[in-house]
């Protein structure tokens, strides 16, 4: 009878290759959260207009998918609402106005996350240092796996993003792409989904 023996050592490997695996975004797991692209915020943020493409890539990667979408605004009566241009990628029913900074502090946000059934969060929005991270450590507190798309947020200054992702990445997060984003919840070729996806790859990105 063959029998096959596996090493601790072996066991290890086995174990962190699963972990690895489960750590791809999911398109059945996956969620994504817009944070406060609000209207009186965005003109402050360094490199805006490229942030703003790759958030567009991220949402419409997930309308394609049937990827949920939940959007925050922070006090929005001062600071306005989401920029028109990302409006069409999510359900009026799916914004959540906050005080807090961090979005776990809005407590209608965290009931529909966690109803949702939904692990992993994809993280786009402003600012990196302060609402962005604070959403995002306190999701890691809360057993989420965070996946935070380093072109789809930003801050004032570049110092204070590159500040923000470092800490991120120390907290446990997994920092992306909005193509990485685009291609693990594709996960392969030849499909309807790829291929109105994979176009937006090759346009202009001034039209995406």
């Amino acid at each position: 009878m063959f029998s096959l023996r596996v090493s601790f050592k072996d066991k290890e490997v086995i174990q962190q290759l699963q972990a690895e695996e489960e750590m791809l975004i999911d398109a059945q797991k996956a969620l994504v959260v817009v944070i406060d692209v609000q209207e009186k915020l965005v003109p402050a943020i360094h490199e805006l207009e490229p942030l703003l493409k790759a958030s567009e890539l991220v949402l419409k990667s997930a309308c394609e998918l049937n990827v949920p979408v939940l959007v925050t605004e922070q006090y929005p009566r001062g600071l306005g609402h989401t920029i028109e241009r990302l409006k069409t990628y999510y359900a009026p029913g799916d914004v959540f106005e906050k005080m807090s900074f961090s979005s776990v502090g809005c407590s209608p946000f965290m009931a529909q996350l966690k109803q949702s059934g939904r692990q992993q969060v994809v993280i786009i929005g402003i600012e990196a240092h302060v609402c962005v991270q604070q959403t995002v450590l306190e999701l890691l507190d809360e057993r989420f796996d965070v996946f935070v798309v380093a072109d789809a947020v930003g801050s004032r200054t570049p110092e204070n993003k590159q500040l923000a992702l470092e800490r991120m990445i120390r907290s446990g997060a997994e920092v992306v792409s909005a193509e990485m984003v685009l291609f693990e919840l594709l996960r392969e070729a030849g499909t309807p989904e790829f291929k109105t996806l994979s176009r937006l790859l090759k346009t202009d990105k001034s039209e995406l």
